[in-house]
């Protein structure tokens, strides 16, 4: 009974999280479909060609508004890799679309405070800058020439097929034009629907984790290892240990963001926070794609420059929000069983499941069924000119990446 109990525990507060986050992940993912479809494939790769300034933060913004599954993005990166886009523009990008995506700021906020969003929304950048500074030290010519015939071999990752499909509105019409037409209508629930694909696992995981890790583990266990007792040493440990955390944790993309809350009630520096979430782009089975995508060496590179870049970003933000005073006082993470009510939240809820429905429906309707089987696909069999490979949906001008 002790064990069923404990289960129920766990359960009931990973329950209670999901119910908290529901309509923020459902209005996130519709946003972000929406700001997908009208951007087309070719018009990023054209964009991110070399490694200036400019170029950086036009990858950053485009970043932000793709994918936020870390899969699908880290196969997007080698895809635009190989198209002729830089190999550090192609890594901010990268970077961007796992970390500053709308549905992430939006599930900081709710879960734990408003203040992890902006942190999150100034620290993803400092991390391109550092990254950038990085690979121009680092990162010899000849080593990013191996990792692009690594590359060109076309090896399978995870989500493949999913990163190789460009499902953006291909009509030349005004933006509201598009965005309200029949296919503009059956691209945004496309688009929505596979994300969710993408994401599904790592949010159920990420927060059946966080659940068992809430109730089970106790708060001496995470004050001890968090130094707690030592507030410079907290806040010096915090972004060192919280990226070791996240790759051992295995959660990636927006399911890691309900562990974050578990760690910050349990007493991780604001910092440690930030480099946590930015971790997942370095968890054992990403690193393990890296190594089939660019090669050991680059796979190596990219796992110490990451990792490097992510603890110096939690740091300046831990210090730069200290200065600005913006670091809550209290660790009020909403981690525990507060159970459903007839508040808001249950509104919300009640109104986004029923778009997620519409837009379900929408996607089924049109023929985007055989989509799911595709998306661990081989990325050759949409890249090299294999229409059939990708059949796309009734009434959407959806073309192939």
């Amino acid at each position: 009974m002790h064990v069923l109990s404990a289960l129920g525990h766990a359960l009931a507060v990973a329950g209670s999280m999901t119910w908290q986050v529901t309509w923020s992940l459902i209005l996130g993912f519709t946003l972000s479909a929406i700001v997908q479809a009208v951007i087309r494939r070719e018009t990023i790769t054209r964009l991110l060609g070399d490694d200036r300034p400019r170029t950086l933060a036009v990858a950053t913004g485009l970043g932000a508004a793709s994918s936020s599954c870390s899969y699908a993005a880290v196969a997007l990166a080698r895809s635009l890799f190989r198209k002729g886009a830089s190999f550090t523009a192609a890594m901010a990008f990268e970077i961007a679309s796992t970390n500053l995506v709308i549905e992430l700021g939006i599930i900081l906020a709710l879960l734990i405070s408003w203040q992890f969003t902006l942190a999150e929304f100034i620290g993803g950048p400092i991390m391109i800058v550092l990254l950038a500074v990085a690979f121009r030290l680092f990162v010899r010519a000849r080593l990013v020439s191996a990792a692009r015939q690594q590359a060109d071999r076309g090896l399978a990752g995870s989500m493949e097929g999913h990163a190789a499909m460009d499902m953006s509105i291909q009509s030349d019409a005004s933006l509201w034009r598009r965005l309200v037409s029949r296919d503009g209508y059956t691209a945004v629930s496309n688009i929505f629907v596979m994300e969710w694909a993408a994401v599904i696992r790592d949010v159920v995981l990420g927060l059946l984790i966080a659940g068992a890790v809430g109730a089970w583990v106790p708060e001496t266990f995470w004050q001890h290892l968090f130094l707690t007792g030592h507030p410079l040493a907290a806040r010096l440990w915090g972004p060192v240990i919280g990226p070791v955390i996240a790759v051992l944790s295995f959660v990636c993309s927006i399911g890691n963001v309900p562990l974050a809350a578990v760690l910050w009630n349990g007493g991780i520096s604001f910092g440690g926070v930030i480099s946590f979430i930015f971790a997942d782009l370095i968890i054992i089975p990403i690193l393990i794609i890296y190594r089939k995508y660019y090669g050991t060496k680059m796979m190596l590179a990219l796992l110490s420059i990451f990792y490097a870049t992510m603890v110096l970003a939690g740091y300046i933000v831990e210090f730069l929000f200290s200065w600005l005073g913006l670091i809550p006082a209290e660790r009020a993470a909403k981690v525990t069983d507060i159970g459903i009510s007839w508040n808001y939240t249950t509104f919300l809820n009640i109104a986004f499941l029923l778009l997620a429905i519409a837009l379900l429906v929408r996607f089924f309707r049109s023929g985007g069924g055989p989509m799911l089987r595709m998306m661990n696909g081989s990325p050759d069999s949409h890249e090299h000119g294999h229409e059939h490979a990708m059949p796309a949906p009734r009434g959407a001008g959806i073309t192939e990446a």
